[in-house]
């Protein structure tokens, strides 16, 4: 699998990044062995997670599959902190949540240190200056060896990355971690110029638009899928609509005309635009995720691309 720098570091990764939301509920830990082994075996190293997924035993899956599944240093592992489940307060980046965040997120995963610590949402009720003190701390100390953001709209992303460049010392902001598929080009606006000027990596999430680029969808809601599961159907209706269908059928049309997967041809689109470096892919099964994989040797035709532009622009 290709390496790609993220963001304006000297860190190389690869350019399929693994997704582990579901470890520990929809998927169990020999199939999340199973998906691991897949990816180091194709030649990926981004393992993603954060300390809420499935209440820290994604976390928790990770740190076992670490001491011996892979080495440790084989892999880039990240992680986020800001969001409380179960709270009052739904996000909190004070200097005091986050630094013991991270120190948790540690424990659950036997390591002494993340490779990438991410801010997994923008905290309005804390002085951004505390939330990213709180960086600097988790670098100096080694327990983080980079650190990025997650979820930030275009001017909070400037705004924090502009902070941490200010002054020499500080922990660079690397990498944003956001929604972007051909269902979700929203980030096209502001944060994507942002991100290009400031040196800063994009890693998508949901890069297959919540399941339904895949064309799963297209003829109703499959039992098993996550549109029919009461954690994930609020979460996957609104790309049930008739935009969604008209640029699901032009993918599919794509796909059938290059003899590949819809799924392929969405991954593919996605990976390969301006300023991505990893887009975040998840499975419920090694199965699922062999299907990710193999996109590595796929590259859209510039006129594929243009038409798949314009029916979701």
């Amino acid at each position: 699998m290709e390496q790609r720098r993220l963001g304006a570091t000297g860190l190389w990764v690869s350019r399929l990044a693994l997704g582990t939301m579901t470890w520990g509920r929809d998927t169990d830990e020999d199939d999340a062995s199973s998906q691991l082994k897949a990816f180091i075996e194709a030649g990926g190293t981004l393992i993603d997670t954060a300390d809420v997924y499935v209440d820290g035993e994604s976390e928790r899956i990770v740190g076992r599959l670490l001491q011996g599944v892979v080495r440790r240093d084989d892999v880039i592992v990240a992680t986020k902190a800001v969001s409380r489940r179960g709270q009052d307060r739904d996000r909190d980046a004070s200097r005091r949540h986050l630094l013991n965040a991270l120190d948790a997120s540690l424990e659950r995963l036997q390591t002494s240190y993340v490779d990438l610590w991410q801010l997994h949402a923008w905290d309005p009720r804390t002085p951004i200056e505390e939330t990213l003190a709180a960086l600097d701390t988790a670098v100096t100390s080694g327990r983080a060896r980079y650190v990025g953001i997650s979820n930030y709209s275009g001017w909070q992303t400037a705004k924090a990355a502009t902070w941490q460049k200010a002054w020499p010392g500080r922990a660079p902001i690397v990498s944003t971690q956001v929604e972007y598929s051909l269902l979700q080009r929203g980030i096209e606006r502001e944060v994507v110029p942002a991100a290009l000027d400031l040196g800063i990596g994009i890693l998508p999430w949901s890069p297959l638009g919540r399941g339904v680029l895949t064309g799963k969808y297209r003829s109703g809601t499959p039992a098993d899928s996550r549109g029919a599961s009461p954690d994930y159907q609020r979460f996957v209706a609104p790309y049930l609509d008739d935009r969604s269908t008209r640029i699901v059928g032009s993918v599919m049309t794509a796909a059938d005309g290059l003899g590949v997967s819809p799924l392929a041809v969405a991954l593919a689109w996605v990976r390969d635009q301006p300023g991505v470096v990893a887009p975040v892919v998840g499975a419920r099964t090694a199965g699922q995720l062999k299907g990710s994989l193999a996109v590595d040797d796929v590259t859209l035709p510039a006129e594929i691309r243009d038409a798949l532009d314009d029916v979701s622009g």
